[in-house]
């Protein structure tokens, strides 16, 4: 997130400063700290600052315990812009690193590898500031407890704080403590969730009431919310994709499609390389943040996947395409998996990777440079900085066709050669660092994506790739009975957190949907069970975010962003077991998570709409649809081809004991059982048929 102003806080006085943007030059190698010893692409990053960095560690507290020193703890991540620039200029000078090392011990944390660590200090800056941001800086007391929170901060702004965060705490050690204590008190009073089994509150009334509220703020013109920088927040698209067919919204509908169709078009997408960037700085989806996220483009192709099968669009089939061929190309691990991020700067400059001068397009395109110009709307009203053009569209290729008095086969070859020789060009340019870490999480979600892009193309590579990833991560990311959080050769990280789990069983039962394979209903249940004992939280009636009590706050994540919370995939994997095993255990314990919910689902659905994902499932008709016989492979293929919300596809070829299927393989055919809360019409033999008794259930 780019940073704006800071309002620094030490204690209750709040102190001004103006922020510059100036850049140090890197230094030689002339220190080496503790974190050479990681694997972290950020930490390796401040290896060599005079900083005496340490990795997050239990010793590292202990040194400052032992030593009656005030810890600084500095979180960042490798694509962050911000954090590179504050490396550069200020923890890279000695003078600032003498005053860091002489009063502080200094811990650099990778928010990608502990993303606890960060939810925790963020939570934090966030009681006292305000708002948050990247690289997140806070100074705590020895037990960790945060005594001052910050973001970025220029050389002088750092030395000033650094000085009197000091003093202050040599000063006055009580008021200190009586602060901490209560910033402490805040974080855990923020993770606190009342229980209810009360599944009464699960009314169609409250999942209206919270899209209601969040109308509003929706921006009617270009899609997304209201606001002068927009993320793409998949998982709220795809509720109200679901909710609109459900509830027969059109103007949720249209609002969907306006968002998908501005952002796929928008400079926020890469028109050359595919892929999506991380957000826009603008309202209108044109100038991106141009860092690249697994996270975004895994979730994104599901979007785009689902939204095809809604509204047939071109674009979004090019899309998913395009996307995938970057994420194999530029972010693939030979071994299988997908690398965590790639960085916005290049040679120092945000964006210089992907972005083009009118005179580079001219020399690259030749003769193809008029209509290239008019496609991506190459004119100087439209120049960024620096007398470049971030590549955006305002018109769908039909719309073009008909302007230009073209077809529709010209222009795909057109477009062949715009890309190869632009593609060609950008690859004599120095490339962008790529964060290698392989995150199990982040990795699951892209198996929902090309499961996804399978079903509504019937590519089979899409499943292939996605059962690749899937044999990668078991086989790199399960150590015994537990999962890491990342993965990479000669990493010493050993912690995997509740959205590992999470988010790899709802893979497993993607694939379980997509292949009848037993083998990954049984895995999802095997990670479902190790979760629920690990991560269980007695008090709450959800999960918390990691298994030990290392921090100052227990952590029970329940919103959702940029990523579904740990706790409403859990959910929808409780209610999706529950309808597979007929186990009314889990989905009353699914809707019990669900209940607790409800308060701030009315309130604020953008920030819970998983949340409200799984209130569609509970509160509208949820159908099971088991295709059994020799056949059923070829009839789930084109089941799952439809736009069918709300409903559980999964299929045998064999006598199987599962609930849904037991007593109903039959050698003399494949038939189709359409169920609804246990209750199952009687078997057809086409997908038509099918399709006439979900509508007439």
């Amino acid at each position: 997130m780019r940073f704006s102003t800071n309002n620094l806080i030490v204690f209750m006085v709040f102190i001004f400063f103006s922020c510059s943007d100036t850049k140090g030059q890197k230094s030689d190698h002339k220190f080496t700290n503790d974190l050479i010893h990681e694997t972290s692409p950020y930490l390796l990053q401040h290896a060599h600052n005079p900083v005496n960095w340490k990795p997050w560690s239990p010793a590292a507290l202990e040194q400052a315990k032992k030593e009656n020193k005030l810890v600084l703890v500095s979180v960042g991540y490798s694509s962050c812009h911000w954090c590179h620039v504050m490396e550069e200029e200020t923890f890279e000078d000695e003078e600032v690193a003498r005053l860091m090392n002489e009063n502080f011990i200094n811990i650099k944390v990778d928010r990608e590898e502990r993303p606890d660590v960060d939810h925790v200090y963020m939570t934090a800056l966030q009681l006292i500031k305000g708002n948050g941001g990247w690289p997140l800086n806070v100074i705590t007391l020895p037990n960790g407890k945060p005594i001052y929170g910050g973001t970025y901060h220029t050389k002088e702004q750092w030395g000033k704080v650094l000085t009197q965060v000091s003093k202050l705490y040599k000063d006055n050690p009580e008021k200190a403590n009586e602060y901490a204590d209560m910033v402490a008190k805040g974080i855990q009073e923020v993770n606190l969730i009342s229980p209810t089994s009360d599944l009464g509150v699960l009314t169609q009334e409250v999942l209206k009431k919270s899209v209601e509220n969040w109308k509003p703020n929706w921006d009617l013109h270009w899609g997304g919310n209201k606001g002068v920088q927009k993320f793409m927040i998949p998982v709220n698209l795809d509720f109200l994709l679901d909710y609109s067919f459900l509830t027969a919204d059109s103007n949720a509908k249209e609002f969907v499609g306006l968002t998908m169709n501005k952002i796929a078009l928008g400079g926020v997408y890469d028109h050359i390389a595919g892929g999506f960037y991380r957000y826009s700085t603008d309202s209108k989806w044109e100038i991106p943040h141009f860092e690249k996220m697994l996270y975004d483009n895994a979730q994104l192709l599901s979007l785009y996947s689902k939204g095809y099968k809604v509204f047939k669009s071109p674009l979004f089939k090019n899309t998913v395409k395009e996307t995938i061929a970057f994420l194999d190309r530029e972010m693939k691990n030979p071994e299988g998996g997908y690398y965590a991020a790639i960085d916005a700067d290049s040679e120092g400059e945000e964006g210089k990777f992907y972005v083009w001068t009118e005179e580079e397009l001219k020399s690259v395109l030749g003769d193809e440079f008029p209509l290239f110009s008019e496609y991506f709307g190459v004119k100087r009203s439209n120049i960024w900085e620096k007398n470049a053009y971030v590549l955006s569209r305002t018109l769908h290729d039909g719309d073009f066709i008909e302007k230009n008095d073209i077809t529709q086969k010209e222009l795909d070859n057109h477009r062949k050669v715009w890309k190869e020789r632009l593609l060609r060009a950008r690859s004599q340019r120095v490339r962008p660092h790529i964060d290698d870490k392989i995150i199990i999480s982040w990795n699951a979600l892209l198996i929902n994506g090309l499961v996804d892009a399978y079903h509504a193309f019937g590519e089979v590579s899409y499943l292939e790739k996605a059962e690749e990833v899937f044999n990668f991560l078991q086989q790199n990311g399960l150590k015994g009975d537990h999962l890491v959080h990342s993965y990479k050769k000669g990493s010493k990280t050993d912690h995997g957190f509740l959205e590992d789990y999470a988010f790899l069983a709802n893979a497993s039962l993607k694939l379980y949907s997509a292949t009848m394979s037993d083998k990954y209903l049984d895995f999802a249940k095997k990670l479902t069970q190790i979760a629920q004992t690990k991560f269980n939280d007695e008090a709450s009636g959800m999960y918390s975010y990691n298994a030990d009590e290392e921090l100052i706050s227990k952590i029970i994540k329940t919103d959702d962003g940029v990523l579904p919370s740990p706790n409403s995939v859990m959910a929808e994997n409780l209610l999706i077991l529950g309808h597979i095993d007929y186990d009314k255990k889990a989905t009353n314990q699914a809707k019990s998570m669900l209940s607790s919910m409800v308060p701030v689902i009315e309130e604020n659905a953008y920030n819970y709409a998983k949340w409200n994902s799984i209130l569609l499932k509970s509160v509208y008709p949820f159908y099971e649809i088991a295709v059994v016989g020799d056949q059923a492979n070829a009839i789930m293929v084109e089941m799952h081809r439809e736009y069918l919300p709300n409903t559980l596809i999964i299929g045998s070829v064999k006598d199987s004991e599962q609930p849904l299927f037991k007593g109903r393989y039959d050698n003399e055919g494949t038939y189709i059982y359409v169920c609804q809360d246990h209750t199952c019409k009687l078997p057809v033999t086409s997908v038509q048929l099918a399709l006439e008794q979900l509508n007439n259930f």
